[in-house]
């Protein structure tokens, strides 16, 4: 019998080692894995590059990861923040590197991880900074610029609800990196405020099949964010 459901976020995370890649989903709070966020925080694994849409802000989530000084490297299109203060004061100091990538190719790039291709090409950033040390190419008179795929060993997903087997269904904006993020990692845990039967979902509305999901917890719903 499949069942991919966990007791907890801490079980799920357990075997996550110093240096993984993670992937964590959302955009500001709305579909941030919180708790599994705060797991990762009381595992202690450290030299981690984060992959996300930001780089945190307040005292939570990603914040909390920058803060206890688990991050070497954070790849997102949107660093800083009003509050963003803990990313900004390590990046200053030296202690994480950052690559930045337009919102647009950060997707592009992930998705082309979860599709299995080996390369992409976008108009986005060319003739900038961030294009300089890339191959570009002219096609049909448009000037492109080569991007390669971002993997990850992890992928950290909020979802509104899952079955055993890992299908989710997801709330509204909440949804945002979270289908494409599981489909690049290795290993994607996901969490849900709740976990129902088998056969419950209609197939037609399950947004990421459990073939992309290796591990599930649920959260009270209570203790997870209101904005997400």
């Amino acid at each position: 019998m499949i069942d991919k459901t966990l007791a907890s976020a801490r079980d799920a995370l357990a075997d996550l080692r110093d240096g993984a890649s993670i992937m964590i989903s959302g955009f500001g709070d709305a579909g941030s894995p919180h708790q599994l966020i705060d797991a990762l925080v009381e595992h202690g694994a450290t030299d981690l590059t984060v992959i996300s849409n930001n780089a945190g802000s307040g005292e939570t989530g990603i914040a909390a990861l920058v803060k206890a000084k688990r991050v070497r490297k954070v790849i997102c299109s949107f660093p800083r923040m009003a509050a963003s203060h803990h990313f900004e004061r390590a990046y200053r100091a030296g202690e994480l590197e950052l690559e930045l990538v337009p919102q647009g190719n950060l997707a592009a790039r992930i998705q082309a991880a979860g599709s299995g291709l080996g390369a992409v090409y976008t108009p986005t950033g060319y003739g900038t900074q961030l294009a300089e040390g890339k191959e570009t190419r002219e096609i049909d008179g448009r000037q492109y610029v080569l991007e390669y795929p971002i993997h990850a060993d992890f992928a950290l997903v909020k979802a509104r609800a899952g079955d055993r087997w890992g299908n989710l269904v997801y709330r509204k904006a909440a949804r945002n990196f979270g289908p494409i993020m599981a489909m690049a990692a290795k290993c994607t845990v996901a969490q849900v405020s709740e976990i129902v039967p088998l056969g419950s979902i209609d197939p037609e509305t399950v947004v990421t099949p459990g073939i992309f999901v290796q591990r599930l917890v649920q959260i009270d719903p209570a203790a997870a964010v209101a904005a997400a």
